[in-house]
């Protein structure tokens, strides 16, 4: 998102071939056949009566030759222009940007210590704040950029219109680098590539001459669409008229406040429209958490989306930027979304998208999941059988004379930590040294609790050869019996289930949820 255009050095490329019209194109054979060839036994239909669609070569979208590798390719063989530094940082401004973003401002601050703010010019500014500003989040972004709804001609004219007044470009323009912005996202072809910096995604990256080109992205479909046309050769008279001839004429031909106007509903507004915009990419990319994917660095948070006109719910639009919606619950802050509703119920709008809530919701459960992973590989978990030694009962009974050591469902425990805080008494403990407490501890004298479990995994010091109960569930704490399991451990999963019949595994985005059943 900027506000004007800025020059690029072009890199010389080896021509590519067209892809010709289907008409030049000789029909495939597949598979291979002859004159004497079988009739294939594959059902036919008749087929003189219909021709091969034709697009002309002009109109073929512009990344249609590009390689499978294109990122990786494009930053290792187009060479980035030369660092900005001392010797050079007044060649590499971009003047006209630079001039708009300090210009602007500081007539704001003129005007705020020279004139006179009347209430009726203040209620206008933030009136005018919201019209262009919904020309660029319901405009630009949403309608043009990401194609997120239908717009009537009206609604089409009106923001245009109101784009032009936030002086960021045409909408041909902005909705390229917005593309290229969502294709490539913290990458070097990303126009606002966050991770160089909260500074440069804000604000750096419109006040010099980009570094490197941004990525391609194809815009073939505003080309064709008359209403971004008209803008795009008009943008300029437009961007005055809206951004500061009529911003001072009605509040002056209303209220005699021509200088307020100006002043106040134009310079001032138009501040803070740009730095409102800009802090989508830039706050939204460091303010708030990843409810929906932690992959990029979009987030979520309230602050950025009060700051943005709705904007935002950052992560949830990168994962799913078609969706008319930046804010899912009806809680959250999200006027533009509100207005394009209005707009459709209206008849002004239609067709609104929104992607399928299932979809969504797999991308907050793999979240949780995530957090849920992180959270219990924090925590100190019980020994396995597998980490544990095994010993047959005449040790066991052997080593029990030395060591307060218990037999729990194949376990065996060393309870000396724990016998004079058990709650039942030392001496309850102490008459099951040496034997099988399994029946006493699962309710034979006490159901014991699922702390009491849980803590008593943690005495485990082997695994008595031959144990029938390892397999049991009364073996697993309770704690273990669902688990946090990574995508790369699924096959020894599925391999055991079958084998054992004993567990149900459950799919969840890239990680997964084991439960551990046992047939009774």
């Amino acid at each position: 998102m900027s506000s004007t255009t800025s020059a690029r050095p072009e890199v010389v490329q080896k021509p590519r071939q067209r892809t010709p019209p289907p008409s030049q194109l000789s029909p495939p054979l597949t598979p291979k056949q002859s004159p004497r060839s079988e009739p294939s036994s594959l059902p036919t239909r008749d087929v003189s009566g219909i021709s091969p669609p034709t697009t002309p070569i002009d109109d073929l979208p512009v990344d249609i030759d590009i390689p499978d590798n294109y990122v990786a390719h494009t930053v290792a063989t187009v060479k980035p222009l030369p660092p900005i530094g001392w010797h050079n940082w007044w060649k590499e401004l971009n003047y006209i940007s630079t001039a708009i973003l300090t210009v602007t401002p500081a007539l704001a601050i003129y005007g705020a210590f020279t004139t006179k703010l009347c209430w009726q010019t203040a209620v206008f500014s933030v009136f005018w704040y919201y019209v262009t500003g919904l020309g660029i989040t319901a405009g630009y972004h949403r309608l043009w950029a990401h194609r997120s709804y239908i717009a009537s001609p009206p609604l089409e004219y009106a923001l245009a219109l109101a784009g032009a007044g936030a002086a960021q470009g045409s909408i041909r323009w902005w909705s390229r680098g917005h593309r290229a912005h969502h294709r490539y996202t913290d990458t070097e072809l990303d126009p606002y590539d966050a991770n160089k910096g909260l500074i440069w995604s804000h604000i750096g990256w419109m006040l010099v001459k980009p570094r490197r080109k941004p990525g391609v992205a194809d815009i073939s479909d505003l080309g064709k669409n008359p209403v971004v046309r008209w803008q795009h050769q008009n943008y300029l008279t437009l961007f005055v008229l809206m951004a500061f001839i009529l911003p001072c004429v009605i509040p002056g031909l209303l209220w005699n406040d021509f200088k307020g106007g100006f002043l106040f509903a134009g310079a001032a507004r138009l501040t803070f429209v740009h730095h409102s915009t800009f802090c989508v990419n830039s706050l939204a990319h460091y303010l708030g958490d990843t409810p929906f994917d932690d992959k990029h660095t979009p987030r979520d948070h309230f602050i950025t989306a009060l700051c943005t006109i709705g904007e935002g719910y950052h992560n949830f639009h990168h994962q799913f930027p078609m969706d008319y919606r930046n804010a899912i619950k009806w809680y959250q802050y999200d006027p533009t979304k509100w207005f394009i509703a209005v707009c459709s119920w209206v008849g002004l709008a239609s067709h609104l998208k929104t992607f399928p809530d299932g979809e969504i919701r797999k991308g907050q459960l793999t979240m949780e999941l995530k957090k849920l992973e992180r959270k219990s590989n924090a925590i100190t978990w019980p020994k396995s059988s597998n980490d544990l030694p095994v010993i047959s009962w005449e040790s066991f009974q052997e080593q029990s004379l030395t060591r307060p050591l218990i037999l729990i469902s194949g376990f065996i425990h060393d309870v000396s930590s724990f016998l004079d805080e058990h709650p039942g008494g030392r001496h309850l403990l102490a008459k099951m040294i040496g034997k099988d407490a399994s029946t006493a501890f699962f309710g034979g004298v006490y159901d014991h609790s699922n702390a009491a479990h849980n803590l008593l995994a943690m005495m485990r010091v082997g695994v008595l050869q031959h144990g029938l109960e390892l397999e049991s569930e009364r073996a697993i704490p309770p704690s273990q019996r669902l688990q946090i399991v990574r995508a790369v451990q699924i096959a020894e999963l599925v391999k055991a289930a079958d084998h054992d019949g004993d567990e149900h595994i459950t799919f969840a985005g890239n990680l997964y949820t084991q439960e551990c059943e046992t047939q009774q």
